[in-house]
């Protein structure tokens, strides 16, 4: 088990090396990922969509139409994935896409039929994972999570928002 966490700041923190198995970032990072795969290998089989791809449907599910602006913001990735992601769906027939009035540059974003379709096949599969995943905390450990991780999202857009390093 890891050692708790040292105090920012503390001498001895600033001259040992990065332990990465203890950075928070990078641990984060591996459950995610390890998580991510879980589910994407149950969907990149069953309905052929990549990680990038299932997101994007995932945000245009819940409500649309979206601008491609919206949906690089709630996904988290970057402009040439969620570009990318958006017009292998098209291709597929998943999503529609129409210039946003106002800017003909811009485009906004929805499900097609077939995309529909698709993400109601996809969402059972989603709070199925979530379930089995939600089975190693208790209801305590759950609540807890969730305030964890929103304190550490405002936090991580506090310190992008004022140019610290974002490990």
């Amino acid at each position: 088990m890891a050692e708790p966490a040292r105090e920012v700041g503390d001498a001895a923190t600033a001259e040992a090396p990065l332990a990465l198995g203890e950075f928070l970032p990078y641990r984060f990072s591996v459950v995610a990922e390890a998580i991510s795969r879980l589910f994407a290998s149950r969907y990149e089989r069953s309905f052929g969509l990549t990680i990038p791809e299932w997101r994007v449907m995932a945000v245009l599910g819940e409500a649309a139409p979206r601008s491609t602006q919206q949906v690089i913001e709630q996904t988290g990735m970057d402009r040439v994935r969620v570009s990318r992601a958006v017009i292998r769906l098209a291709d597929k027939g998943l999503i529609e896409r129409r210039p946003q009035p106002g800017d003909n540059r811009a485009q906004l974003l929805q499900l097609s039929r077939r995309g529909q379709a698709t993400y109601r096949q996809i969402v059972p599969l989603a709070h199925t994972l979530q379930a089995a995943l939600a089975t190693a905390l208790s209801p305590a450990e759950q609540r807890q999570l969730d305030t964890i991780l929103l304190k550490l999202g405002r936090r991580a857009a506090t310190l992008a928002a004022a140019g610290e390093p974002d490990g």
